[in-house]
């Protein structure tokens, strides 16, 4: 419950306490008490009369500050961000670096990665005189399960950490950073840690955010908790080593972000989208005709700022109505029964291609504007359409999403390129008439 909700659900007859810490302990204080010495929290006490006695009502505001910072050479050994970039505290920053002796890191890291990284990191970690223990495991989306969050755990209670100074840092795509998020929530309740993204899904979608969990029950990501890290390190140089796919994979949610929030982002990924993927990225100097050589700096930051407009004043969901769920209403039954030839970024994207041949049909977007998406998507090299999509699909997961969403339907459309609103009753015939306009139009370029 929000501090917002908590307050519309007090009783009119509630006697309203704030509540003040004096001399190691708390009481509570009646709001007109003007002798008040000591800390005001922030949190408020509620009583009021009940049928059986007193009711009281907690309203407790929880606030999380988290660091999400782009940085360079995040495993050169003179770089102390992989160590002390989580920290806001200047005293304790100083005093943690005149005693480094004697720190302790535990590091997750996908098998992949540790196989192109793992000697780098190990030795950031040796150069820089940490007790540390690396732990590779295959995070794939087959793996996401409890069996590798209990992996984790048991091998961090083995190693033993401090769990309000020395952080477990997970180095990964977001399956990995999801999973060790999980960890990290359900370690002696709430355990810090680090997330360094080395995929692009990961570096603009999943590493900004507060939300982790694993898939359960055949369902994906069913159980799960809301921990943002302590911070998340983003350093693009982790780019060059994906395929190609993995850098189109992750363009989807950038796009995602530009078709609900954002046509400058939607216009440069569709000038410069063939040029991101072919350099993964990075910038270069060999870029070709007009091509925007800072469009991998500009695209990535535009997208994490719209994502993070969006996250900050709704961390916990406590509003249902998101329009980071653009390309997220089938996806997810799509991409669980596909594992594993759908990676989630082509799932997200043929969901949105759905979505748009639905806003055109309800004359949200025209046949320009959704001409303009499409060619997009293409030039991104992202599928547009799949076999396994089928109308029992959708409407499963449309009938899914009203059943968890408190009986609205909640589906984000873009209504012109850059922008978006929620909508709670689209017609079924209109629903029908798109998916095979879809079809008729998509599947013959399969």
């Amino acid at each position: 419950m929000s501090h917002a909700e908590g307050i519309t659900h007090v009783s009119d007859h509630a006697t309203e306490f704030r509540l003040i810490h004096a001399d190691d302990t708390w009481s509570r204080r009646t709001t007109d008490c003007e002798d008040v010495k000591g800390q005001l929290s922030d949190a408020k006490l509620y009583e009021s009369p009940s049928e059986h006695g007193v009711t009281w009502m907690v309203v407790s505001p929880i606030i999380f500050t988290y660091r999400v910072m782009q940085c360079e050479r995040l495993l050169d050994a003179s770089n102390d961000t992989l160590l002390f970039g989580h920290i806001f505290n200047s005293t304790e920053l100083q005093a943690l670096k005149t005693n480094i002796n004697g720190i302790k890191r535990f590091i997750v890291i996908d098998d992949t990665v540790n196989k192109l990284y793992g000697s780098q990191v190990a030795a950031y970690f040796e150069a820089r005189n940490v007790i540390y223990k690396i732990l590779p495991l295959p995070t794939t989306e087959e793996n996401k399960s409890m069996l590798l969050v209990t992996k984790i755990l048991e091998e961090v209670h083995k190693f033993g950490i401090d769990r309000r100074t020395e952080t477990i840092i997970a180095i990964g795509g977001g399956v990995c950073l999801d999973i060790v998020g999980l960890a990290a929530s359900l370690y002696r309740r709430r355990t810090p840690y680090i997330r360094v993204p080395t995929t692009l899904l990961a570096y603009v979608d999943a590493s900004v955010g507060a939300k982790n969990g694993v898939n359960f029950a055949n369902c994906k990501n069913k159980l799960g908790s809301y921990l943002p890290p302590v911070a998340t390190f983003l350093d693009r140089t982790f780019l060059r080593t994906l395929p190609r796919r993995h850098i189109s994979n992750g363009m989807a949610e950038m796009l995602k972000m530009a078709l609900m929030k954002h046509k400058g982002l939607f216009e440069l990924l569709e000038e410069d989208g063939k040029y991101l993927l072919d350099t993964s990225l990075q910038e270069s100097e060999e870029h070709i005709g007009n091509m925007n050589k800072d469009a991998a700096r500009v695209s990535t930051r535009l997208a994490i700022e719209t994502m993070m407009e969006e996250l900050a004043p709704n961390l916990w969901e406590d509003d249902l109505d998101r329009l980071v769920d653009f390309g997220h209403i089938i996806s997810p039954e799509l991409e669980m029964k596909t594992l594993p030839a759908l990676l989630h970024g082509e799932a997200v994207n043929i969901d949105m291609a759905f979505m748009i041949y639905l806003a055109h049909e309800t004359s949200l977007l025209t046949a320009e504007e959704k001409s303009h998406i499409l060619v997009c998507m293409r030039g991104l090299e992202l599928p547009l359409w799949h076999v396994d999509c089928t109308l029992d699909l959708i409407q499963k997961s449309l009938a899914e999403r009203l059943k968890h969403s408190a009986g609205r339907l909640r589906m984000p459309l873009p209504t012109r390129l850059g922008q978006a609103r929620i909508f709670n009753d689209i017609d079924n015939s209109i629903l029908c008439r798109a998916f095979k306009k879809w079809c008729d139009e998509q599947r013959v370029d399969q």
